[in-house]
Parts: C-alpha cells; structure tokens; sequence
C-alpha cells in the first residue's frame, strides 16, 4: 500500500509527512489544549486588569482601561510581526516555543513585583474622596511596563502561530480533512471557552482571595504548562517548512512594480501577462494562481518589457520591475479580504468595553449568588463562556451537518454569512449593555447610592443583569471571530497563511486602540456639557454618562453592519478546491 504524503508539509527529521502517521484531528488536540492553557493563563488579566491597575498601581478608571487596551492592541498587533518571522524565518513550531517562554518570564517578572511591596506603591483607597494616593514611577513603573508588554509579546506570538500551526495539520484539498479543519476553527472557540471557564472561576477567585502574587504565579505556571503539552507533539506534527521569501514583501513589490509600469498599457489577452510555465512551476514548487479579472491596475506590475525578457538559462526578472501573475493574483487577494478585515474593527471595539467598563458596573452590584458566596465581578463572562461550551459543540455536530445537507458547503454556511450574524448580535448586545446602565443607574439614584463605594457598598441590583450583554456578545463571538479566522487562512495565500490568521488578531488591536482613542475624544468632547467632566471621566461611574456612550457605540455597530452587508456581496472568492467552497468560487 503506496503511503500518501502531504504536499507542502515535513515530519520534525526534515522528511516528508504522511498523511496517516502526521497531522490530523487527534494530533490537533495538543494544539488546542496549548491554546486552553494559554487563555486560562491570559483571560481572567484582561478582565480583571482594570481592578489590578485602580486599586493596586492607583491609575484612575479611565486611565486604566486605556492601558489595558492598549496593552491588548499592542499584543494583537505583534502578532503579525510574529507570524512574518513565523512565516519566512524559524517556522510556526518554534515560534510557539519560543513565545510560550516570553510570555512566562513577562508573568514572571509581574509576580515578583505584585509580592515585592517596594516594587507597587503604598496601600491607599482610590474610591475614597479626595484621598491622595501615589502611583507608580520611575523604577516601578519602568519594571511594570516592561513586564507587561514582555507578556504582551509572548502572548503575541501563541496567537499567531497556534492556530496556523493546527490548521497545518490538515489538507484544505482534501474533503474529509477539509470538513475537519472547519471542526478544528470551531475546536478553538471551545478550547478558548473552557481554559477561560477556568480563569474566570479559580484565577479571579485566587487574585481577589489571595492575592495578585498567587494570581500571576498561578498562570505562569500554566503557560510553562501548555508550552511543555505543545512541545510533546513534535514528532506528530505536520511542520509547515518556512519560506526564505517574505510573502509581505512580495504583496508590497507588485505595488511597487505596478506604480513603475503605470504608464503602459495592459494587453487585451491577460496571458500575455509574465508567469512561469506551469511545468517549470511544479518542477520548482511554487504556487500558482490563475488570473481574475478584477483590479484591473496591478495587473500592470505582470507587463512584459522588451527588456524584461531574459534567456531561458538567465535569473528571473527584477520583482520589483516585473511580477508574475500569480504574486499579482495573491496581492489582489490580499486587497479584496481588507473592506473585510476593516468591518471587524468596531466588534473589538465593543468587546474591550465589556473588559473594562462592565467590569467596573458589576463591581458596583449585588454579587450574591447565595447567603455566602458571591461572584467576582470579573468573573461574570463566565456566563456567555459556559453557554458556548454547550452550543459551539451543538453548532459544530448538529447544526453545520444539517446547514450542509442544504448548501453543500462544508462549513454549513459561508464564512462571510458567519460573520455578519456576528456582527448584528455586537450591536444588539451594546443596545442591551445601554438599557440595562440606564437600570443601573436608576437604582443608585432612586436610593441614594451615587456615591457608593464600589464593592463595600453594593446596590441592590442583581449582577446577573450584565449577564444580558454578555450573552448575547458571547455568541456573536461564536460567529463572527472563528468565521474571520476560517475566512483569512482559508482565503490567504500559502506563503501568508501564518500572516492572514493574524488579520483577526491586526483587527482586534485596531479596535482596542481606537478604543482607547475614542474614550479620550469622547471625554474631551463632552467636558463641558456634563457635570462629572466628561461621559467617561472620573472613578465614580455612577456619576458618569455610561449609557450614553453605550447607545453610540450601538449606533456606530449597526451602520458598521450595513457597510459589512454591502462590501461583503461584492467579495469575490479566490478559486480553490471546491472542498473548501462547496463547489462556487464566487459568491
């Protein structure tokens, strides 16, 4: 019996994989425990960071959130220059590696200075009037920042070449293996739901009980955890071999070559256009797209000069004067996927409102679950986490068979449909989020409680009210985040296949630094028309316009979603094995 091998893919020795021994969906568990770990480690940081920053390191609320999201943005951001060096360089298998110790020694460094008192400033209440507490600086400050963006980085980079590495385990030519790298995607929605189950639980639980020393300590040891669980696998794996060419650079030369060959004029017969014989192709390897007719100007950068043409024993062309079709192609595929790409942007935008904001209204809430226990309110995402426990499974076994005996589509419905059912539940979710302050805020006025102490002195409101806006934006995540990360691997290039994982990943950032922008234009636009200084200003928020800022933040999801309806219609799909398509290259 004549053993299959992957094309494109080696075993750890260097040699070609075979499809029965390398890859697959047993071997695509470690990958996702890795990612489970990873996000027990992470998640209860992001949500609970803003309380960290506030009453331990004494930065006012809105100062806080913007440095949470600006930590998120820059981690997401990284992301990408990680995959580039994933991609081109060390390979996705080392890169996680070598992330997984970035991120423990960042965790590191702020367990040290959570249990050094000389490293935070003096205890001091921030919520109590007028009180004058120091904050981080000099040396403290230099120590946090460095720690923080060190996990920033290491983070950066399990987000970027985890799940590229585990879709690498899967043949997207193959019909079965296609079906099963669409349950791989929806496997690391469940695994980010079930390693976050445990953060939101047990890791709040011990920063708020024990202490953030215990809290930082504990996903240290986590992380070094899921890097050892991924390093086992090495052997298993289907190892994507790096590419000496940068598939950025070689988007960026078609532009450069096109803007040098704009004043010629294409040929009427595009296969006149420059490109290596496909014997030669598959001889040497390389990728080969057939040409579309859309975006019509770069496809001057294949126009053939007379002095272009060179002797069949001669070295190709100058690629920044002359590309051939299929680099055009890719640089086009690249283009259509960024109305895309910029749709996703205001989704995070909400999100980081739900890491920030939200979590400072349930710290102001009856947090009784029982006469003796109470919810952290950094715990409270648990809620739409363990409902996507339940339904991605159902989603995944019930649902997408059934959508598929209609569409014949192996993923059930389109990536792109995926995303726009996403991206209206954002919106009805920040419509919930503003109805339910305006309770909030009722119930504060009503007993007299606008100047409550967060936590000491709880309204009597019930904090499974936000659970509301939490569940609704859970499966808008569901939808729109796993359909983003299916839609760029399966759409990207093969030498961006790293790269196009972390368009999601690009997205998000945006979205928290327009976050963060947007807190601040929002303060400043409305400081002199609101008693507290501003809708978002001050620590007390209960005096501040919560609400408001809400109700915009629906608005601005909502005419985000009509522009998502009308760049998607016109998105056409790169042709590819109708495995993946169900049989339509375009939609």
């Amino acid at each position: 019996m004549e053993e299959k091998v992957v094309d494109g893919k080696v075993d750890w020795k260097g040699r070609r994989a075979l499809k029965h021994k390398h890859g697959g969906m047993k071997v695509s568990l470690l990958i996702l425990g890795a990612f489970a770990v990873e996000n027990m480690a992470t998640l209860s940081l992001a949500v609970n960071f803003v309380s960290y920053f506030t009453g331990i390191m004494h930065y006012e609320l809105a100062d806080a959130a913007n440095i949470v999201t600006d930590y998120m943005g820059v981690s997401y951001m990284l992301s990408i220059v990680v995959a580039v060096v994933a991609d081109t360089w060390i390979g996705r298998y080392k890169s996680v590696v070598i992330s997984g110790f970035i991120e423990s020694l960042g965790l590191a460094l702020l367990t040290v200075q959570a249990h050094m008192g000389s490293l935070t400033p003096p205890i001091c209440n921030v919520y109590v009037k007028d009180a004058h507490c120091a904050k981080l600086s000099g040396k403290q400050e230099a120590f946090f920042f460095i720690s923080l963006y060190l996990l920033a980085f290491g983070s950066a980079g399990l987000k970027a070449s985890l799940p590229s590495h585990g879709a690498d385990q899967f043949d997207e030519r193959d019909p079965k293996e296609a079906m099963q790298m669409s349950s791989f995607f929806n496997g690391l929605l469940l695994a980010v739901c079930i390693g976050g189950a445990v953060s939101l639980t047990f890791n709040v639980y011990i920063q708020d009980r024990y202490g953030w020393d215990w809290g930082f300590g504990i996903s240290t040891f986590a992380i070094v955890l899921g890097t050892i669980l991924f390093a086992f696998g090495l052997p298993l794996y289907r190892i994507h071999v790096a590419h000496t060419k940068n598939g950025i650079i070689e988007i960026i030369q078609v532009y450069v070559a096109a803007i040098h060959n704009r004043n010629l004029s294409l040929p009427e017969d595009p296969i006149e256009l420059y490109e290596i014989e496909q014997d030669k192709e598959a001889a040497m390897e390389i990728e080969h797209q057939p040409h579309r007719d859309i975006f019509r100007f770069l496809d001057k950068a294949a126009i053939q000069r007379k002095s272009d043409v060179q002797p069949e024993n001669q070295e190709t062309p100058n690629p920044w004067k002359l590309c051939r079709v299929t680099q055009v192609e890719n640089a086009k595929i690249i283009l259509s996927m960024l109305p895309i790409f910029c749709c996703s942007i205001i989704m995070t935008l909400c999100l980081a409102q739900l890491q920030t904001f939200s979590v400072q209204q349930g710290s102001t809430m009856d947090t009784r679950i029982t006469k003796h226990f109470n919810i952290p309110p950094a715990s409270l995402p648990i809620i739409p986490v363990g409902f996507l426990i339940i339904i991605v499974p159902f989603y995944d076994r019930i649902c997408v068979p059934f959508l598929r005996k209609f569409t014949g589509i192996p993923t059930g419905i389109t990536h792109l449909q995926r995303i726009g059912v996403g991206l209206i539940l954002s919106c009805i979710s920040m419509a919930i989020a503003a109805i339910i302050e305006v309770k909030r805020k009722g119930v504060a006025r009503d007993n007299n409680m606008l100047d409550a102490l967060p936590v000491k002195q709880p309204l009597p409101l019930s904090i499974f009210w936000l659970a509301f806006q939490y569940f609704i934006f859970g499966i808008a995540d569901m939808f729109t985040y796993v359909g983003l990360l299916e839609f760029f691997y399966s759409e990207a290039p093969k030498g961006l296949k790293s790269t196009s994982t972390c368009f999601l990943w690009c997205s998000m950032a945006l979205g928290y630094f327009l976050s963060s922008i947007l807190v601040k234009i929002v303060n400043s636009a409305t400081k002199n028309i609101t008693s507290s200084g501003g809708w978002l200003a001050g620590n007390n928020i209960n005096r501040n316009h919560l609400n408001l800022f809400y109700l915009f933040l629906s608005i601005l999801s909502l005419i985000n979603f009509f522009v998502y309806l009308f760049v998607s219609k016109r998105y056409k799909y790169r042709p590819q094995h109708p495995a993946v398509t169900g049989g339509n290259s375009e939609e």
